[in-house]
């Protein structure tokens, strides 16, 4: 059968979690049933809103706003303070309870996951029934609600578990794109930031069938690799597998929540380096080479994406990791200021085992004046180099040598 994939999605996650947390301890007041969200300190920098209530939204409150713009729009508003400890809790036994169910899950966020339904589907039944009594089953044992997205496309999904709320299901399989997805607005598309779509405004693409429409050599001289993408997720077209656990458990990674927003591409891709430096020596260290880069943006508006690509030959440099991870964070990067950045690696196998090179992996070739070879440059060169620097940190200290480039940011 074809490929059939669930996006599941927790209907306001951290203020129904909270909201139950605090009817479980006696409260008289039901978060979820006020204008009421979850947020930080106004104070501090992360005085913005994580979640809102139904009655809030009916207020105009946006997740991602200030906390201060959200009371202006609603004064009597309740500010409720997040607990991520309990979220991770409620987190994992959600993704437990899921697991069982199917063991193909990819959790994207701490709220949502994709789950490929393909291989239980003779067991189950019919996708729309079985997400329903997901749905339900979630509801009766947990309390709160979920909205599902049913398609034979990862991007698909996503987009169908964000139609109508809250505790619906909706599908929005390949052929269902031109009826349903694409007399959306822009906005709605999936990566499509407010950069995205001031661009795109300026193009006259107003809605996601009028980008699906547009011509591609147009948006990327406007968008760049982004704009290809939107393009792609515009037309269904989105290969990517769902990227199950025990796949994810065997890689190498590091993450990293910045002490400021990056706003530019340099800053980003400064901290990538530095990413790329811990996961390239962590790799040599456990004598490992990475087939797949994933890197990871989560947004000011605490949104999570990532994607991942296979390496054309498996590596443990920082220079191959670094230019994967900047040519994948391209792809993502709508623009909007990142909170964390991060990069795993996946698909390991042993430093010693036989590869495959490609044409461009080839030694390099210094020619004489002959026009002969005069002396080959081991393609080896750069790998020592780094042990001989993973040497030189491990008995002096990781700070002992450090990238120029890393030493001060711009401007300091």
């Amino acid at each position: 059968m074809p490929k059939i994939i669930f996006h599941i999605d927790v209907n306001s996650a951290y203020l129904s979690w909270s909201a139950l947390e605090n009817l479980s301890r006696g409260a008289d007041i039901d978060l979820r049933e006020i204008p009421s969200i979850i947020g930080g300190d106004m104070e501090k920098r992360h005085g913005v809103v994580l979640a809102k209530s139904i009655p809030a939204k009916a207020y105009g409150v946006q997740t991602g706003e200030p906390i201060v713009n959200a009371m202006r729009k609603c004064p009597h508003l309740l500010l409720h303070p997040p607990n991520h400890t309990l979220y991770r809790q409620r987190s994992a036994e959600l993704m437990d309870f899921l697991f069982h169910i199917c063991p193909d899950i990819e959790q994207v966020s701490v709220d949502e996951c994709y789950m490929d339904y393909t291989p239980v589907a003779a067991r189950y039944g019919a996708p729309h029934l079985a997400a329903a009594k997901i749905k339900d089953s979630i509801f009766e044992k947990f309390g709160y609600t979920v909205n599902i997205g049913i398609s034979d496309r990862k991007v698909l999904a996503k987009m169908a578990s964000d139609f109508k709320k809250p505790n619906l299901v909706h599908t929005l399989y390949s052929e269902e794109i031109q009826e349903k997805m694409w007399p959306l607005p822009v906005s709605s598309l999936y990566m499509c930031g407010h950069a995205s779509m001031e661009a795109l405004k300026k193009l006259e693409i107003l809605t996601i069938g009028d980008l699906a429409m547009a011509d591609k050599s147009i948006l990327a001289s406007h968008l760049k690799s982004h704009g290809i993408m939107l393009w792609e997720y515009a037309n269904g077209i989105d290969d990517s597998e769902v990227i199950t656990e025990h796949l994810d458990l065997k890689g190498i990674g590091n993450s990293i929540t910045l002490k400021e927003d990056a706003l530019t591409r340099e800053d980003a891709c400064r901290t990538l380096l530095s990413l790329a430096e811990t996961v390239a020596g962590r790799l040599r260290k456990s004598r490992q080479m990475a087939g797949m880069i994933s890197t990871e943006i989560k947004y000011h508006t605490f949104r999570k994406v990532s994607h991942q690509s296979t390496l054309t030959t498996p590596a443990s440099s920082t220079d191959a990791i670094y230019s994967k991870a900047c040519l994948l964070f391209d792809e993502l990067w709508d623009g909007s200021p990142v909170r964390l950045l991060g990069i795993r690696t996946s698909k390991l196998i042993p430093e010693d085992e036989p590869i495959q090179l490609n044409l461009f992996d080839m030694p390099e070739i210094k020619i004489s004046p002959s026009g002969s070879p005069a002396q080959d440059i081991p393609v080896s060169k750069q790998q020592k180099l780094e042990r001989a620097l993973d040497s030189i940190r491990k008995k002096y200290g990781e700070d002992s040598v450090v990238r120029g480039s890393l030493l001060h940011k711009k401007d300091d």
